[in-house]
């Protein structure tokens, strides 16, 4: 599974305007509506966010992996966030998020969905690769390197 499958430009947010969390999550569920990826974005925040409510998926290293199955999800689909100052995020480390990669699937694709967390997961993985993207100039840089680096992993 590439992460072209789920992860489209235009679901990219180059800058939060947020800096906590909630407001953050917030942001990345009205550019899926916006973007008609999924019918409710508040339907798609309380799942997402009640899944948050039993432990953080800030997973450390300055990333945030909030995901969750709602059938408001039209299919699976993602949405990238970059903050330059970080997010108050109550990750594992105990340090501000910069990478927020939501995952949002329908009730129906429980193995996908792992399979794209995985993905994701091996994605961020490496220190340099997320420099890189803290560094671009754009949302179409992001999307560009993520594309490469998705194929690199085969």
């Amino acid at each position: 599974m590439r992460i072209s499958e789920f992860l489209r430009r235009e679901n990219i947010l180059f800058s939060f305007k947020s800096d906590e969390k909630g407001a953050a999550v917030r942001e990345l569920c009205a550019l899926l509506a916006q973007n008609g990826d999924v019918t409710d974005a508040g339907a798609v925040f309380d799942a997402v966010m009640k899944r948050e409510n039993l432990s953080s998926t800030g997973i450390g290293d300055e990333v945030g992996i909030p995901h969750a199955r709602t059938s408001s999800a039209k299919a699976m689909t993602s949405a990238l966030g970059l903050s330059r100052n970080g997010i108050e995020y109550f990750a594992m480390d105990d340090k501000p998020v910069k990478l927020v990669f939501m995952l949002v699937a329908g009730g129906n694709c429980a193995g996908n969905h792992l399979k794209a967390l995985a993905r994701i997961s091996r994605l961020i993985r490496s220190p340099g690769f997320r420099k890189k993207i803290e560094l671009a100039n754009s949302a179409d840089e992001m999307y560009s390197m993520i594309a490469e680096e998705d194929v690199k992993l085969g």
